[in-house]
């Protein structure tokens, strides 16, 4: 395992264990709400905390960009965090919460973790070397048909303006494949579908740390990943579709059609 990909993985399991422990009481935490369903609780803050402590003990010199506190330093390095995809669910005692890091050298992604501490999955990846759920190598799914996948996306749930272009996706989307499912931790569907539990994926409106790690994790496994013109935009645009190369072909072909340009 490369340093880097190490420290990160030290890192996603310090807030892994933050989590966990707040978890067996969640009536006890201060949760604030930022903006219309866009929640952040103490947890959030103490784990992104713990992050960055842990990174920039090793690196100083590496810049940071984080959910709760923003962007801080210049580097060719940058650090992308998420300490708690899925706050929603976390609130809610619903299981579907991870970690996510990601480093970004210059304009290229090249570690990723994803930590679930409620099933102890680490899914990891280092540019050029696979993707990994455990220290096992995943690949993404091997179906071919977009009739027989199983989808993976997520809701808007903040910004309603671009809701009617997401429901003529969605209705295309439903009626041409197996399933869709919303699980609510865009980290996480990005690592199902490197793992080959979801065939494909999509979302609009998105931040960078959600997305980042996950990416890698799909490129890593065999996977495509662009925004709804098949391109690399997605962590400008926030709005990205992923899947094994023939399923994201065809589930680029059933969404690109709705999606409002300009």
């Amino acid at each position: 395992m490369y340093p880097m990909l190490t420290i990160a993985v030290k890192a996603a399991r310090r807030a892994g264990a933050i989590i966990t422990r707040a978890a067996r009481d969640i009536d006890a935490l201060s949760i604030t709400r930022k903006r219309h369903n866009d929640f952040v609780t103490e947890v959030d803050k103490n784990a992104e905390q713990a992050i960055i402590e842990v990174l920039q003990r090793s690196y100083p010199d590496h810049a940071i960009l984080a959910e709760e506190s923003g962007s801080q330093g210049k580097s060719d390095y940058t650090w992308i965090i998420d300490p708690l995809d899925g706050t929603t669910n976390f609130i809610h005692g619903f299981p579907q919460y991870a970690v996510s890091i990601a480093l970004r050298h210059k304009n290229l992604l090249t570690q990723a973790v994803v930590y679930d501490p409620a099933k102890n999955e680490l899914f990891t990846a280092s540019r050029g070397q696979g993707a990994f759920l455990n220290d096992r190598r995943i690949r993404v799914s091997k179906r071919a048909q977009l009739r027989d996948a199983l989808i993976g996306t997520g809701f808007p749930f903040r910004d309603f303006t671009g809701l009617d272009e997401y429901m003529a996706m969605f209705r295309q989307v439903t009626s041409k494949t197996a399933g869709v499912r919303r699980a609510g931790a865009a980290a996480l569907d990005l690592a199902y579908v490197a793992a080959g539990r979801l065939d494909g994926f999509w979302e609009t409106g998105l931040s960078p740390w959600d997305m980042a790690a996950g990416a890698l994790l799909i490129q890593e496994a065999g996977g495509l990943v662009g925004d709804f013109d098949g391109e690399s935009d997605y962590l400008v645009s926030g709005r990205i579709v992923v899947g094994s190369p023939k399923i994201f072909a065809q589930l680029l072909q059933t969404i690109a059609p709705q999606a409002k340009r300009g």
